[in-house]
């Protein structure tokens, strides 16, 4: 089955994301573009993805859970799960190696976290776009271990993709697929990988139109992240 999908949005908890990029509005311009799925991939943080499960249920829209985290090489790297608790369990582990730095809204946004009314119900206290104390190899090593497919993010566009970061994408490296910007040239040959062609929306309006789509088995949240996981096979 072929589902069109945007699959890298980020909701007004990412500093950089538009406070209009609310759970009800995010999953409403997906209803309204076409979009069969969407993942919304805030930094370092999970904590509006149960908002948003809601939401897009409400419109017809899958929700693949993902986050998108800044290794400690500054480079930026998509974790997709199978479920939202998944997603939020795994943000709760890292936000450990979070720098506890505060949140300076005034230049970065509130950090929102809102409930599936666009209510907001808390805020997050420290900045979300520093990088983790944790490298590429660990993040990948304990997403894996928690079930989940890790995706280097925009590798080929702006300071933090992967290949701007260190310059190559190691063969070890346990990855179930690459995230590729299609504006720019890719320096490195993917085609014996996973590509994935995303938004990376931080304004509603920057959110794909139904332009890419993927095969999968069903219409279903577990057969999106099957297509995504097994790429590495």
């Amino acid at each position: 089955m072929r589902l069109y999908c945007d699959l890298h949005i980020h909701s007004c908890l990412s500093p950089c994301g538009d406070e209009l990029m609310t759970p009800n509005n995010i999953a409403g311009m997906a209803m309204l573009k076409g979009l069969d799925a969407i993942a919304v991939a805030d930094h370092n943080s999970a904590r509006n993805l149960p908002a948003l499960a809601k939401t897009c249920a409400a419109m017809g829209v899958l929700l693949l859970p993902a986050m998108e985290i800044t290794t400690a090489e500054e480079a930026h790297l998509l974790a997709y799960f199978p479920t939202v608790e998944a997603a939020v369990d795994f943000s709760g582990e890292i936000h450990a190696f979070l720098p506890p730095i505060p949140n300076r809204p005034d230049l970065f946004g509130p950090q929102q976290v809102l409930d599936e009314n666009d209510e907001q119900v808390d805020t997050e206290e420290f900045l979300l776009l520093n990088a983790l104390s944790l490298s590429l190899d660990e993040l990948v090593e304990r997403i894996n271990a928690r079930g989940g497919a890790a995706v280097p993010a925009h590798i080929n566009r702006g300071n933090n993709g992967l290949l701007n970061v260190l310059g190559f994408l190691s063969p070890g490296l346990e990855i179930a697929a690459v995230e590729v910007w299609r504006a720019l040239p890719c320096p490195l040959d993917v085609s014996s990988l996973r590509v994935l062609h995303s938004s990376d929306a931080h304004y509603l309006e920057n959110m794909l139109e139904r332009e890419v789509f993927y095969d999968v088995a069903e219409k279903s949240v577990a057969a999106l992240f099957e297509y995504v996981k097994s790429g590495a096979r």
